[in-house]
């Protein structure tokens, strides 16, 4: 989701198995599907995942990063049980990733008119041997440019850093979040980014195939990060195959907790008895502020409880009452809309971005909310999860805090702004050029 031609109205980007589609956002209620005339439909061929728009040039206009998962044929595919890659435990199941022919992510850069196909000359063509899924933008070397970490099944991870010149390089390896801490690859499916220990820099966190740990890589500030799955005591529940992930403050404590969608992708693990089950239960951890989460799953009720074989999650201010809840997606059943009815005291404020000069949903941008000494930071982002799109506006959790002193912009195209003072417990929204000029980089 993102305002691809700034005219005030968010627009919608869905991928497919085939061509994928860019519905405009006609500002009376309706959409007008304009993927192939705005060029970024692709070619056919691909199964799409994971897509963000981002302006990873800083022009004001928003681009499009889309990751493909395989290049498909349903009439050459194997079928279940057809070789190595078509069993799991012993049991026949559908074929793949591995075995199945790779594709290439693909990069559109907006002109104004139309959006150009850059993959190539951008370098994102240059990671040709993944399947890839989930897609987060972040700027995690804080250079004022965009970069895009890339979930991989089966594969090592991607993180293309944005070399600011129109290139990028994947640095996942040499970063640390190519693979877990031995080495080994994952079958990363969703991610999500925060700052979930509070030293201002973005972290990742990934979900992984079943028997396998979760991912929380933790930003050193030096282009590097660490793994502290175990150390933030989230090396649990390994049973589960985990999907969309997002960081939320479900409490409104200054603190982003984890919610999980998990579920199966073989239905044979059922009538097999392979250890797992195809519908699985929701996971939330409680970020305790110290670095550390709890499971507090089994507490969070039914929302959480039912089983199901969840994949996407998106997380939002429904009612604009400073609570975030969630809409999660289930294979072969309706949705969940999981309610939060966490009982708190605590403050919140809501931030929504106007750019004018940066892209008009300020996607890219970065937030500092500073109140009673701590300092809070929030990057603006569109996709992230697994094939979602959540709230476009900022929610910061604010404890026992009632008054805002300052909020600190720095907007897209790297001009920084200083808000005053904001009243708590409601939304403000913060146009560019209306804050007190800082610096620019």
């Amino acid at each position: 989701m993102g305002d691809y031609d700034n005219d005030g109205y968010d627009d919608l980007y869905i991928t497919y198995y085939g061509k994928n589609l860019l519905y405009h956002n006609e500002r009376n209620g309706t959409f007008k599907e304009v993927g192939q005339a705005m060029g970024v439909a692709g070619d056919g061929k691909n199964w799409g995942t994971g897509c963000a728009f981002v302006d990873y040039d800083r022009d004001g206009k928003l681009d499009l990063v889309v990751a493909n998962y395989v290049a498909f044929d349903v009439k050459t595919n194997p079928k279940p049980g057809q070789g190595l890659m078509c069993l799991w435990k012993g049991t026949p199941v559908m074929c793949g990733p591995r075995g199945l022919p790779f594709t290439t992510n693909v990069l559109f850069h907006n002109s104004g008119h139309k959006f150009d196909n850059v993959s190539r000359s951008s370098g994102i063509e240059n990671t040709n041997a993944h399947y890839c899924f989930s897609v987060s933008t972040l700027d995690y070397d804080d250079d004022g440019f965009p970069d895009i970490y890339v979930a991989c099944d089966s594969t090592p991870s991607i993180l293309y850093h944005n070399n600011r010149d129109g290139t990028f390089t994947d640095v996942a390896a040499d970063a640390g979040v190519a693979f877990d801490e031995d080495g080994r690859e994952q079958a990363g499916m969703g991610t999500t980014v925060a700052d979930y220990d509070g030293d201002g820099r973005p972290d990742i966190f990934k979900t992984n195939f079943s028997d396998d740990r979760s991912s929380l890589y933790h930003n050193n500030g030096d282009g590097t990060f660490d793994s502290k799955i175990y150390e933030a005591g989230l090396g649990l529940n390994t049973q589960y195959l985990g999907w969309g992930v997002m960081f939320m403050d479900a409490d409104n404590d200054g603190w982003p907790d984890l919610l999980l969608a998990n579920g199966h992708v073989y239905p044979e693990v059922d009538s097999a008895h392979l250890g797992s089950q195809y519908r699985e239960p929701r996971l939330f951890y409680w970020n305790t502020g110290e670095g550390k989460f709890k499971d507090l799953s089994s507490q969070t009720g039914p929302g959480c409880a039912k089983p199901a074989s969840s994949r996407g999650l998106a997380v939002a201010d429904f009612w604009n009452d400073g609570r975030l809840s969630a809409v999660i997606n289930n294979m072969g059943a309706t949705p969940m809309l999981l309610v939060n009815r966490a009982a708190n005291r605590n403050h919140w404020l809501g931030i929504v971005l106007k750019g004018s000069k940066s892209n008009r949903d300020a996607i890219g941008a970065k937030v500092t909310v500073v109140a009673n000494d701590r300092r809070q930071v929030q990057e603006l982002r569109s996709g992230s999860s697994y094939i979602s799109s959540s709230d476009l506006r900022l929610h910061f959790g604010l404890g026992a805090i009632s008054s805002v002193e300052q909020i600190d912009v720095r907007w897209p195209n790297g001009v920084r702004e200083t808000f005053t003072a904001q009243t708590v417990d409601r939304f403000v929204t913060l146009e560019e050029g209306a804050g007190h000029l800082a610096s620019a980089n």
